[in-house]
């Protein structure tokens, strides 16, 4: 069974979007979001970083952020990963906005604050279809390398979801062997649309 998939971080950025590469190549049926109120990025200080709205397209922040300091978001990996973004979708999505992108199977998040935030806005959503929707969260820190990580054992756990027939029934034991193979933590909940 081919399941849909959720990739969700709090900008839209590193996280979700570095799953969201590796899946798309490998075919799954995948999208992603933030949960932020605007997207976030680095800037030249902790106390400067570059906002911008979700919706504004990734070529758009690229060409700004070359503009600003090209030798310091160079440096610092975000002109890299925002061409990584270009090539995969247009912009960043809020994940509360998502709902005219119908539902999914899977929705899997990147931080425990993201975690909560999915599902409180899916409880929260007009419970019509009564479809499950299974919720897990994968700590992953928000950098470069640790999204990588993150990607590579998103990329794992999705295709260990889609090998099996009832993810509902078989739920339990797959995370408790996800979490030993990958000395990883997992958080998740079920929710309905």
């Amino acid at each position: 069974m081919k399941l849909r998939y959720a990739m969700v971080c709090s900008s839209n950025q590193n996280r979700s979007m570095e799953a969201h590469a590796l899946l798309k190549r490998e075919g799954f049926d995948v999208s992603s979001y933030g949960t932020g109120q605007h997207v976030k990025l680095p800037g030249p200080s902790l106390r400067e970083p570059n906002v911008y709205d979700f919706g504004t397209p990734y070529k758009h922040m690229l060409e700004d952020l070359r503009r600003k300091d090209p030798e310091l978001y160079r440096r610092n990996g975000i002109l890299t990963m925002l061409k990584r973004n270009v090539a995969v979708k247009l912009a960043p999505q809020r994940w509360q906005e998502n709902a005219a992108d119908g539902t999914f199977d899977v929705v899997l998040t990147f931080e425990e604050k993201v975690f909560d935030m999915v599902v409180e806005d899916l409880h929260n959503r007009n419970h019509v279809l009564f479809k499950p929707v299974l919720v897990i969260n994968l700590e992953v820190k928000d950098n470069h390398e640790e999204a990588a990580i993150g990607g590579r054992l998103a990329l794992q756990l999705c295709q260990e979801l889609d090998g099996i027939e009832n993810w509902e029934d078989l739920i339990d034991d797959l995370v408790i062997n996800f979490e030993r193979q990958n000395n990883r933590k997992l958080l998740y909940s079920i929710s309905y649309y």
